[in-house]
């Protein structure tokens, strides 16, 4: 059932982009079966993903195959003088022994171990396609939402202090060093993912079975669900709507000589410099390129999800699941992406989904019903006073700032607690019914089997 409404939401998506004039999800990864890759270590984290369900030697084997042919396509390439612009030069590989593993699978393994490696392989196609999933869900936002949000989410942002203002100076005085740092978590949190998904999915092979939850899950749904609102909350973010727009290095070069000029459809060209007025916000007609994709921020959700799936890892990774989740929220905010509105919507959007997906492992209980109402309705919450109070939110900051605040802390707690009562929550395990004992023959006498009498011993 899964499979085919995922395969039926791909097959939409497909369609969607075909109307605008572009390849969806279904052909952009199929090309890549020639073509040069995307995102060539996104095809090898996905293989690698996909060897949690292999022994150590299939593993070796899978990895030097998919070396191996990414050498052959490199030497092909070279020999052809193939361009691979706006692509890696590596990737391939991970994506033919991904494709080669379903065909064994389907052709030579049966029962049990069929479905694991179908698992694991339909893990690996799920990351890979999310990539291009999500570029389709970008493209359709823009074609279909003429007018965003921003003016309102940005009003609304002065109860929080205008934090991606203020992220914004400090991460232009910070200089190309923190700059560079910032840009790689940013960009590579699907790997980060990827690392913390590897410990918890490792022991699978040898138990021959998934766990009941783990991080690539909430991903997946994180990824499914969010781009939805997306329609509902059109926002463009305030590198574009208050400032160049053009590439997120202009947050760093804002004020060099020679500064770009500004956006043709930002409001004004004031981001980080100036805060925007904080009155009358109104719908804004925007361009048809830049995704609406802001509210709620999908980044500062997948690194929530990162920190909440990495508490029970050793040091080293718990460690990291903090400094990428606070180095995510920097960065959206120091790059213009995103208003702090949206850090925090997205982070109430993250601890909901999460405990609907625990909720419904344990059957839906009373604490887990209650934990999701609560999540969906401040979440609700959020949206709507970003759209129709946000000039009351500004006017009163020391009441609504401490009131966002406070809303996102409850949702925090009450998943931290309900998750802690899970976890000291046992399920009983079913005793065993009592056994009659064997009747056993009295020394020196001997009885017939199944009956009670017993005659003398000769």
């Amino acid at each position: 059932m899964t499979a085919a409404v995922t395969l039926g939401f791909l097959v939409a998506l497909e369609f969607a982009a075909r109307h605008y004039g572009t390849p969806g999800p279904i052909s952009l990864q199929a090309r890549e079966v020639i073509h040069a890759p995307k995102s060539g270590g996104l095809l090898y984290a996905a293989l690698a993903l996909m060897m949690v369900v292999l022994t150590r030697r299939e593993r070796f084997i899978a990895v030097g195959a998919a070396i191996g042919i990414d050498l052959g396509f490199l030497l092909v390439r070279w020999a052809v003088d193939a361009d691979t612009a706006g692509g890696h030069p590596f990737g391939n590989g991970a994506l033919w022994v991904t494709l080669g593993v379903a065909v064994l699978a389907v052709t030579r393994r049966t029962g049990p171990e069929r479905v694991l490696l179908l698992k694991g392989v339909g893990l690996a196609l799920l990351l890979m396609a999310g990539r291009k999933t999500g570029d389709t869900w970008l493209l359709i936002t823009s074609k279909t939402r003429t007018t965003v949000l921003d003016q309102y989410v940005a009003v609304a942002d002065h109860a929080l202090g205008d934090p991606s203002w203020l992220v914004g100076r400090l991460v232009t005085a910070s200089g190309a060093v923190g700059y560079n740092v910032l840009d790689f978590v940013y960009g590579n949190l699907a790997v980060a993912a990827v690392v913390a998904a590897l410990y918890q999915l490792r022991h699978v092979a040898a138990e021959r079975r998934f766990p009941r939850h783990h991080l690539v899950r909430t991903f997946l749904v994180i990824g499914l669900v969010g781009p939805a609102f997306y329609m509902i909350f059109p926002v463009v973010g305030p590198i574009f709507a208050y400032g160049t727009g053009t590439e997120h290095w202009a947050a760093v070069s804002l004020w060099a000589p020679d500064m770009p000029p500004t956006a043709p459809w930002a409001a004004a060209d004031i981001w980080p410099r100036t805060l925007p007025p904080a009155d009358a916000p109104q719908p804004m007609t925007f361009d048809g390129i830049t995704p609406r994709n802001c509210m709620p921020s999908l980044h500062t959700a997948w690194a929530t999800a990162i920190f909440i799936h990495t508490r029970k890892s050793p040091r080293l990774l718990r460690y990291a699941g903090t400094f990428w989740l606070i180095a995510t929220l920097c960065a959206t905010l120091g790059f213009g992406w995103h208003y702090g509105a949206d850090l925090i919507a997205g982070v109430v959007f993250t601890l909901t989904i999460e405990a609907a997906l625990r909720a419904y492992d344990r059957g839906w209980d009373p604490a887990g019903l209650r934990l999701v109402a609560y999540g969906t309705a401040v979440f609700t919450a959020f949206l709507l006073s970003y759209r129709w109070l946000p000039v009351q939110m500004a006017h009163y900051p020391w009441l609504a700032g401490p009131l966002l605040l406070a809303a996102t802390a409850s949702v925090v707690y009450g998943y931290a607690r309900t998750t802690e009562q899970w976890s000291r929550r046992t399920v009983p395990v079913p005793r065993p019914e009592p056994q009659p004992e064997p009747i056993r023959p009295m020394p020196g006498r001997l009885s017939a089997p199944g009956s009670r009498r017993s005659t003398p011993a000769p």
